[in-house]
């Protein structure tokens, strides 16, 4: 909250008066004598602590991700040659230091995803420049399918081409290099800030597991209920200069940046979204988290005009919040981070892969050929992958949760519920590793939970059946760590 000024504050406002007219202070003293010096001291005592009170301070920063030469658009598994650009691409950086000057940077970007292999070269980078230490940074990416490849992300979806596999690394090179300078502009721009959250809505977002794409405009059409878990909730944080200027909005929708599939640079609904919310405040930085989409797509899809109609129904959601009373963010920052073993329910055999590479799937036959390279190189597979969790505690008020990948909606919706309100739950974080389903996804199978680890580069088909137990035991000690309660059932 902003410290009051000297002619606010009630007991400045005495102090102001007493002391305006030095005349008028010495008859005063004359029928007070000593009492009154004593109170005088004593208002200014109280005053000056309120006066210097300290809070938050942001920094903000970005910088365009667009790229200038012919790299790929990663996603949907085939070769896909960028032919124009609808909007810019964006990664955007925010800073905070709480008063005791511990500090977190999240960044936030339109990329579909960033491999480890990246990510470790940015937090390297961070703590040796910044001394930003892992579990004081968060690098997460919105999941959007117009977007650039990156590293090893999904490498074995394309045709294996010379010239686009330099283009990449060159890219991502880049990348790594403006990312560490973007967050150390974001840093040098620390200054006094407040914090305050709230939360609106949009439905868009529809389970893709239990509604089928074609029959989803009809169920629609006639108001019938779609089915399945999602979480439409629009979580919002706010940024404001003590001169009440918006200097920040960052907010986050559980759902598939999938709207379009065509071969044009586009940030896809959260794009939209963001240039909505910083055309309808102007100076202020838009900043969009996937929370936990993975089982989540915007229906019905596939052409622009929904697109932007997507945009504006989550800018929407995030006015909704911004005219509700917003709560403020006490000045404090705890943060906690571990990686814990996710284990493969079987690593794959040579023998399997052997047949694999036969196959007539594109996908499965370059993974199976590559494999086999690897296990000549390495001799055996690890049975398990390493995964990022975060917690981070904002004053008494917020806690988040990252988690990498591409969690369903289930983890969003099961840690809202143990810890309570101000929990945001935050998936695609720090690594695109592969689906990460729930117990209840794991146990359903289909995509998300079923035998396509492949399709993600993994010396496996399926997860062991028990990741979210994992998962769940690492949130819940981060959590603790940080000093959130769970929430009373």
């Amino acid at each position: 909250m902003n410290s009051p000024s000297a002619a606010s504050h009630p007991v400045a406002a005495d102090v102001r008066r007493l002391t305006l007219n030095p005349a008028e202070g010495v008859r005063a003293s004359s029928r007070r004598r000593l009492p009154l010096v004593i109170s005088l001291f004593t208002l200014v005592a109280l005053a000056l602590p309120v006066f210097a009170a300290p809070g938050w301070k942001a920094g903000l920063a970005k910088a365009v991700i667009t790229p200038e030469k012919a790299v790929w658009l990663a996603g949907y598994g085939s070769k896909r040659a960028p032919d124009g650009k609808l909007h810019d691409l964006w990664m955007k950086a925010l800073a905070l230091e709480d008063a005791e000057g511990r500090r977190v940077v999240l960044i936030t970007s339109d990329f579909q995803g960033v491999p480890k292999v990246m990510s470790d070269r940015v937090f390297e980078q961070l703590q040796r420049q910044f001394k930003l230490e892992r579990a004081q940074v968060m690098f997460t990416f919105s999941h959007n399918h117009c977007g650039p490849r990156l590293g090893d992300d999904l490498v074995d979806y394309y045709p294996i081409e010379a010239a686009q596999v330099a283009l990449v690394e060159e890219y991502t090179a880049l990348m790594v290099t403006n990312c560490v300078a973007m967050v150390g502009e974001s840093l040098a721009r620390l200054a006094p800030a407040n914090l305050q959250q709230g939360e609106g809505k949009a439905t868009f977002a529809v389970n893709r597991r239990n509604n089928k794409e074609a029959e989803v405009p009809g169920i629609i059409a006639r108001g019938e209920p779609l089915k399945g878990p999602v979480d439409h909730s629009v979580p919002v944080l706010t940024v404001t200069r003590p001169g009440g200027k918006l200097e920040a909005v960052l907010f986050g929708y559980a759902c598939h940046p999938t709207t379009l599939s065509f071969l044009t640079w586009c940030g896809d609904y959260p794009g939209f979204a963001q240039l909505a919310i910083e055309q309808a405040h102007p100076g202020a930085m838009a900043m969009f988290v996937n929370t936990c989409g993975g089982d989540q797509n915007p229906l019905p899809r596939r052409s622009v005009e929904l697109c932007e109609r997507y945009g504006k129904m989550l800018a929407a959601g995030v006015e909704e919040a911004l005219r509700q009373p917003l709560k403020p963010v006490s000045s404090g920052l705890r943060t906690a981070f571990e990686m814990i073993d996710l284990p493969y329910l079987k690593t794959v055999s040579r023998e399997e892969l052997e047949a694999a590479v036969k196959e007539t799937n594109a996908i499965r036959a370059r993974w199976a050929t590559r494999m086999l390279q690897e296990l000549d190189r390495r001799k055996q597979f690890p049975d398990a992958y390493p995964y990022p969790v975060h917690a981070w505690r904002l004053g008494t008020e917020m806690l988040i949760i990252g988690m990498g990948a591409e969690t369903v909606v289930d983890y969003a919706l099961r840690f809202k519920r143990e810890f309570g309100p101000g929990t945001w739950v935050m998936g695609y974080a720090d690594d695109m590793i592969a689906y990460i389903p729930s117990r209840r996804v794991w146990e359903e199978g289909g995509y998300e939970g079923g035998t396509f680890l492949f399709e993600y580069g993994r010396p496996a088909f399926r997860w062991a059946g028990n990741i979210e137990d994992r998962i769940a035991a690492s949130v819940h000690k981060l959590a603790q760590q940080v000093g959130a309660v769970k929430a009373a059932k």
